[in-house]
C-alpha cells in the first residue's frame, strides 16, 4: 500500500460505506476506543458489529545515531455486542514493517502481530460518569521478530465524566502482566492517563492527552510518557474518520507517532 493509498482509503470508504448503513440507523451514534490511547466507557450494541482500524501508522524513533521506523498498514479490532452492556473485541495487526538503521547499515523485519482479545462490559453510565472494565489477554501469534513470545494479559478500567462546556474528561487506569525480558517470570505493567475531549463542530472533536505506562521488569524500570492529540470527524452516525499524533516526552518513549483511521458499524 503506497503512502497516496494510505491517505485515500479513508475517503473511498466515506463514499462507499453509507449505502450499507440502514441496518444501524436506529441505534445510537458509533462510539469508538479510537483514535487516542483511552478507552471509551461505550460498548457496541447487541448483535451488532464494528471495525475500528488504522490505515496507516508511522512510529519514528531515534537515539544516538540508530533510528527505528515501524509501519502497520492495518491494525484492525472487530468488535461485536454479544449483550446490552457487554462486546467481545479481537486485534490483529496482519503486516508490520520494522526497519532500524545506524550510520553503515540498514535492516528491515516484517510480519504479523500478536493476536489480542479483550471483552468489555459497561458497569455504569449515568448522565455526566459511566465507567467500563475490559480484561484482555495476549496470544503470542506474532512472527519471530515482531513479539516476545509469551502470553501477557491484564485489565483496564476507563471512567469518563462530562465536565461541563462541551468537555469529557476520561481516565485509564490499567494493569498488566507481563513476561520478564529474560523469559523467566512476570512482572507488573501500571498504565494511566488523563484524556480531554471537546466538539468544536457537530460533526468534529479534538481530544489532547497525557499518556505514562511503568513497566516494573526486574532488569530495570521503565517509565514512558507521552502527550497526544486527535481529531475525529463523524461522516454519520456509523462511520467515523480520525487522525492523530503522539510525542514522546522521554527517551524510553518513541519520538513521533501519527496515524489516520476509521470505523464503521453495522
Amino acid at each position: 500500500m503506497t503512502p497516496r493509498s494510505i491517505l485515500l482509503f479513508p475517503l473511498a470508504l466515506a463514499i462507499a460505506l453509507p449505502a450499507f448503513t440502514a441496518r444501524a440507523d436506529d441505534a445510537s451514534p458509533i462510539c469508538t476506543d479510537r483514535p487516542t490511547k483511552a478507552n471509551a466507557t461505550c460498548t457496541v450494541p447487541e448483535n451488532m458489529w464494528q471495525l475500528e482500524t488504522d490505515v496507516g501508522n508511522y512510529t519514528r524513533d531515534a537515539h544516538g545515531g540508530s533510528s527505528t521506523e515501524t509501519l502497520y498498514f492495518l491494525n484492525p479490532y472487530l468488535k461485536y455486542g454479544i449483550g446490552s452492556h457487554t462486546d467481545i473485541e479481537v486485534n490483529w495487526a496482519p503486516d508490520i514493517r520494522i526497519r532500524t538503521s545506524t550510520d553503515d547499515e540498514h535492516h528491515t523485519a516484517n510480519g504479523a502481530g500478536d493476536l489480542y482479545v479483550r471483552v468489555k462490559t459497561n458497569l455504569y453510565t449515568g448522565d455526566w460518569f459511566s465507567a467500563s472494565i475490559i480484561p484482555f489477554v495476549k496470544a503470542p501469534t506474532a512472527s519471530h521478530s515482531m513479539g516476545n513470545g509469551q502470553w501477557e494479559g491484564g485489565v483496564a478500567m476507563p471512567m469518563s465524566a462530562a465536565v461541563g462546556g462541551g468537555f469529557t474528561v476520561t481516565i485509564g487506569p490499567e494493569l498488566d502482566t507481563l513476561a520478564d525480558v529474560d523469559g523467566h517470570g512476570r512482572h507488573l505493567s501500571v498504565t494511566n492517563l488523563v484524556n480531554v475531549s471537546h466538539s468544536l463542530t457537530s460533526k468534529l472533536s479534538v481530544a489532547v492527552e497525557y499518556w505514562r505506562q511503568d513497566n516494573r521488569d526486574p532488569s530495570g524500570h521503565v517509565k514512558q510518557e507521552s502527550g497526544d492529540i486527535a481529531f475525529v470527524y463523524v461522516v454519520n452516525p456509523n462511520l467515523q474518520l480520525d487522525l492523530g499524533a503522539n510525542i514522546g516526552l522521554n527517551t524510553a518513549t518513541p519520538d513521533t507517532q501519527g496515524y489516520l483511521g476509521l470505523s464503521y458499524r453495522w
